[in-house]
């Protein structure tokens, strides 16, 4: 049996095995486990439609705001990016700046859909953004889901139309994130380990959930919102380390955008989309597990148990605790780069499965490489968007110490669970000596949370490389602090807009 037909046939089992302890009832082995169920999408859109501003802890509002911050920062920092300028340009090229909505970055504005598309790019462009973690064990991760970029995105671009206060633009954005996060878990691990990007995929029912909201749909154009939504989520994580990684956040975030415009129009699409024979589940995942969303939708919201990370790094986020371990060990022994004979880096077997690049040659590329984020932190002591450029990555200093990291499967780290990053690091010095760490989180995550005035620090860190005024990064960071008491969304946008396209 080849390796991946051995892969598949264990994570089938391990499905199996979970979603019967969950009280799942899969079919017996051998016959097909997808799940039949109902009313799942119908839960679903009657949570979106009857969830209220109130009914959001106010804990969980500021986590939302401490990641709406974020997104913005990323997006003034990824419009630099070299996907960029080629997506304003493509923009151009359609003859669609003639809209409300806010290209962050510069001074051009379009069309809801199309201002999602680009500003959803520029968040992820530079793999900086928040992330989803996992309940279960076999979730990797959350499915690696990137909650914010498909969704604050459309909900801004919507918003820039006019007359929409800060409660009801939360309330759309934390919608969404739950809807997307919620859908992300109950998915079988087979989603992302046969190649889907689950930003892609489920954030575009991200964004259709916030769209949906900030139109206040009734039920049926919920429904039919979700329906068409389903249809455009795509994303392979065979692009990784290239341009269209973030394209799949775009493409997500346009996606909600499109389909909440077909459904206000009278367009149909199928009312049980997401449990149906022939649905996203059952197509998307050959599997999934209905109690990790019936019920579960704010119960608790995803924000609060089991949270979503910001990243201290600007790279894949399995790499942060590896990253996190190594410069603990840097500080507190002092390593000089020509003190490093070898590094040991283990891990589980899936984040190798992500962590595709492993001798890069683009700044693109080492964004997915763990040799690559360990040797600039020996190097430098830190990781920063300047160092994840094709010259960097090319120095002959940086291509040795590549060389010197041993990047493998470790035991240890595969037991400990796939909701965890567990990483294991072992230095070994020119005098002989080993050094050892060992971490499964990073800093950002919920076990070490990144506080609002360091969310802020690093939001003024993407502004400063974006080279925007001082003034403007001040206005909105005290924007966003007291976002839930603004009338007017759409007061933001000339603090996102400057004078060059």
């Amino acid at each position: 049996m080849m390796r991946r037909d051995l892969l598949k046939a264990s994570l089938v089992a391990s499905a199996a095995t979970l979603f019967s302890r969950s009280g799942g009832g899969l079919a017996a082995a051998g016959q097909n486990p997808f799940r039949e169920t109902t009313g799942l999408t119908k839960y679903v859109a009657q949570f979106v439609l009857n969830t209220k501003y109130e009914n959001i802890p106010s804990d969980v509002l500021a986590l939302g705001k401490k990641s709406i911050l974020d997104g913005f920062g990323l997006a003034l920092a990824g419009s630099l990016a070299e996907s960029g300028p080629i997506s304003r340009k493509y923009l151009q090229s359609l003859d669609v700046c003639n809209g409300k909505s806010t290209i962050i970055g510069c001074a051009l504005k379009s069309a809801p859909r199309f201002a999602a598309f680009t500003n959803g790019i520029s968040i992820h462009a530079d793999d900086f953004d928040d992330t989803q973690l996992a309940v279960a064990k076999d979730r990797v991760y959350g499915l690696l889901t990137h909650p914010t970029a498909p969704v604050l995105p459309p909900s801004f671009a919507i918003a820039e139309l006019g007359n929409v206060s800060g409660k009801d633009f939360l309330l759309a954005y934390h919608l969404g994130v739950e809807v997307e996060t919620k859908l992300a878990e109950a998915s079988s691990p087979r989603h992302y380990e046969d190649g889907f990007h689950s930003t892609g995929t489920f954030g575009t029912l991200g964004s259709a959930t916030a769209c949906a909201k900030m139109r206040a749909f009734p039920l049926e154009k919920i429904l039919t919102t979700y329906g068409i939504a389903a249809s455009e989520a795509s994303g392979l994580r065979e692009n990784f380390g290239t341009m269209t990684k973030p394209f799949h956040a775009g493409h997500a975030a346009e996606g909600g955008v499109v389909a909440a415009d077909l459904a206000s129009l009278g367009w149909t699409a199928a009312p049980r989309i997401l449990e149906a024979p022939r649905g996203f589940f059952h197509a998307y995942s050959g599997t999934f597990d209905p109690s990790a969303i019936m019920s579960k939708l704010g119960n608790p919201w995803t924000f609060a148990a089991p949270g979503i990370s910001l990243k201290p790094y600007p790279s894949g986020s399995l790499t942060h605790p590896a990253m996190t371990a190594l410069l603990r060990l840097i500080q507190k022994y002092n390593i000089a780069p020509a003190d490093v004979d070898k590094i040991d880096v283990g891990t589980n077997h899936n984040m190798p499965n992500a962590l595709i690049h492993h001798k890069p040659q683009t700044g693109l590329q080492a964004k997915f490489s763990m040799e690559f984020c360990l040797s600039v932190l020996l190097l430098e002591r830190k990781a920063v968007l300047s160092q994840f450029t094709d010259a960097y990555v090319r120095r002959p200093e940086v291509q040795d110490m590549i060389r010197r990291i041993n990047f493998s499967v470790d035991p240890v780290a595969e037991k400990a669970g796939f909701d965890k990053m567990t990483s294991l690091i072992t230095v070994h010095l020119k005098d002989g000596r080993t050094l050892k760490d060992q971490a499964d989180f990073a800093k950002g995550s919920p076990a070490d949370p990144m506080t609002f005035e360091e969310a802020t620090a690093k939001f003024r860190g993407c502004a400063e490389y974006a080279e925007w005024p001082q003034s403007k990064t001040e206005k909105i960071i005290d924007f966003i602090k007291a976002l839930e008491s603004v009338p007017d969304v759409s007061v933001l946008s000339p603090l996102l807009s400057s004078g060059n396209a």
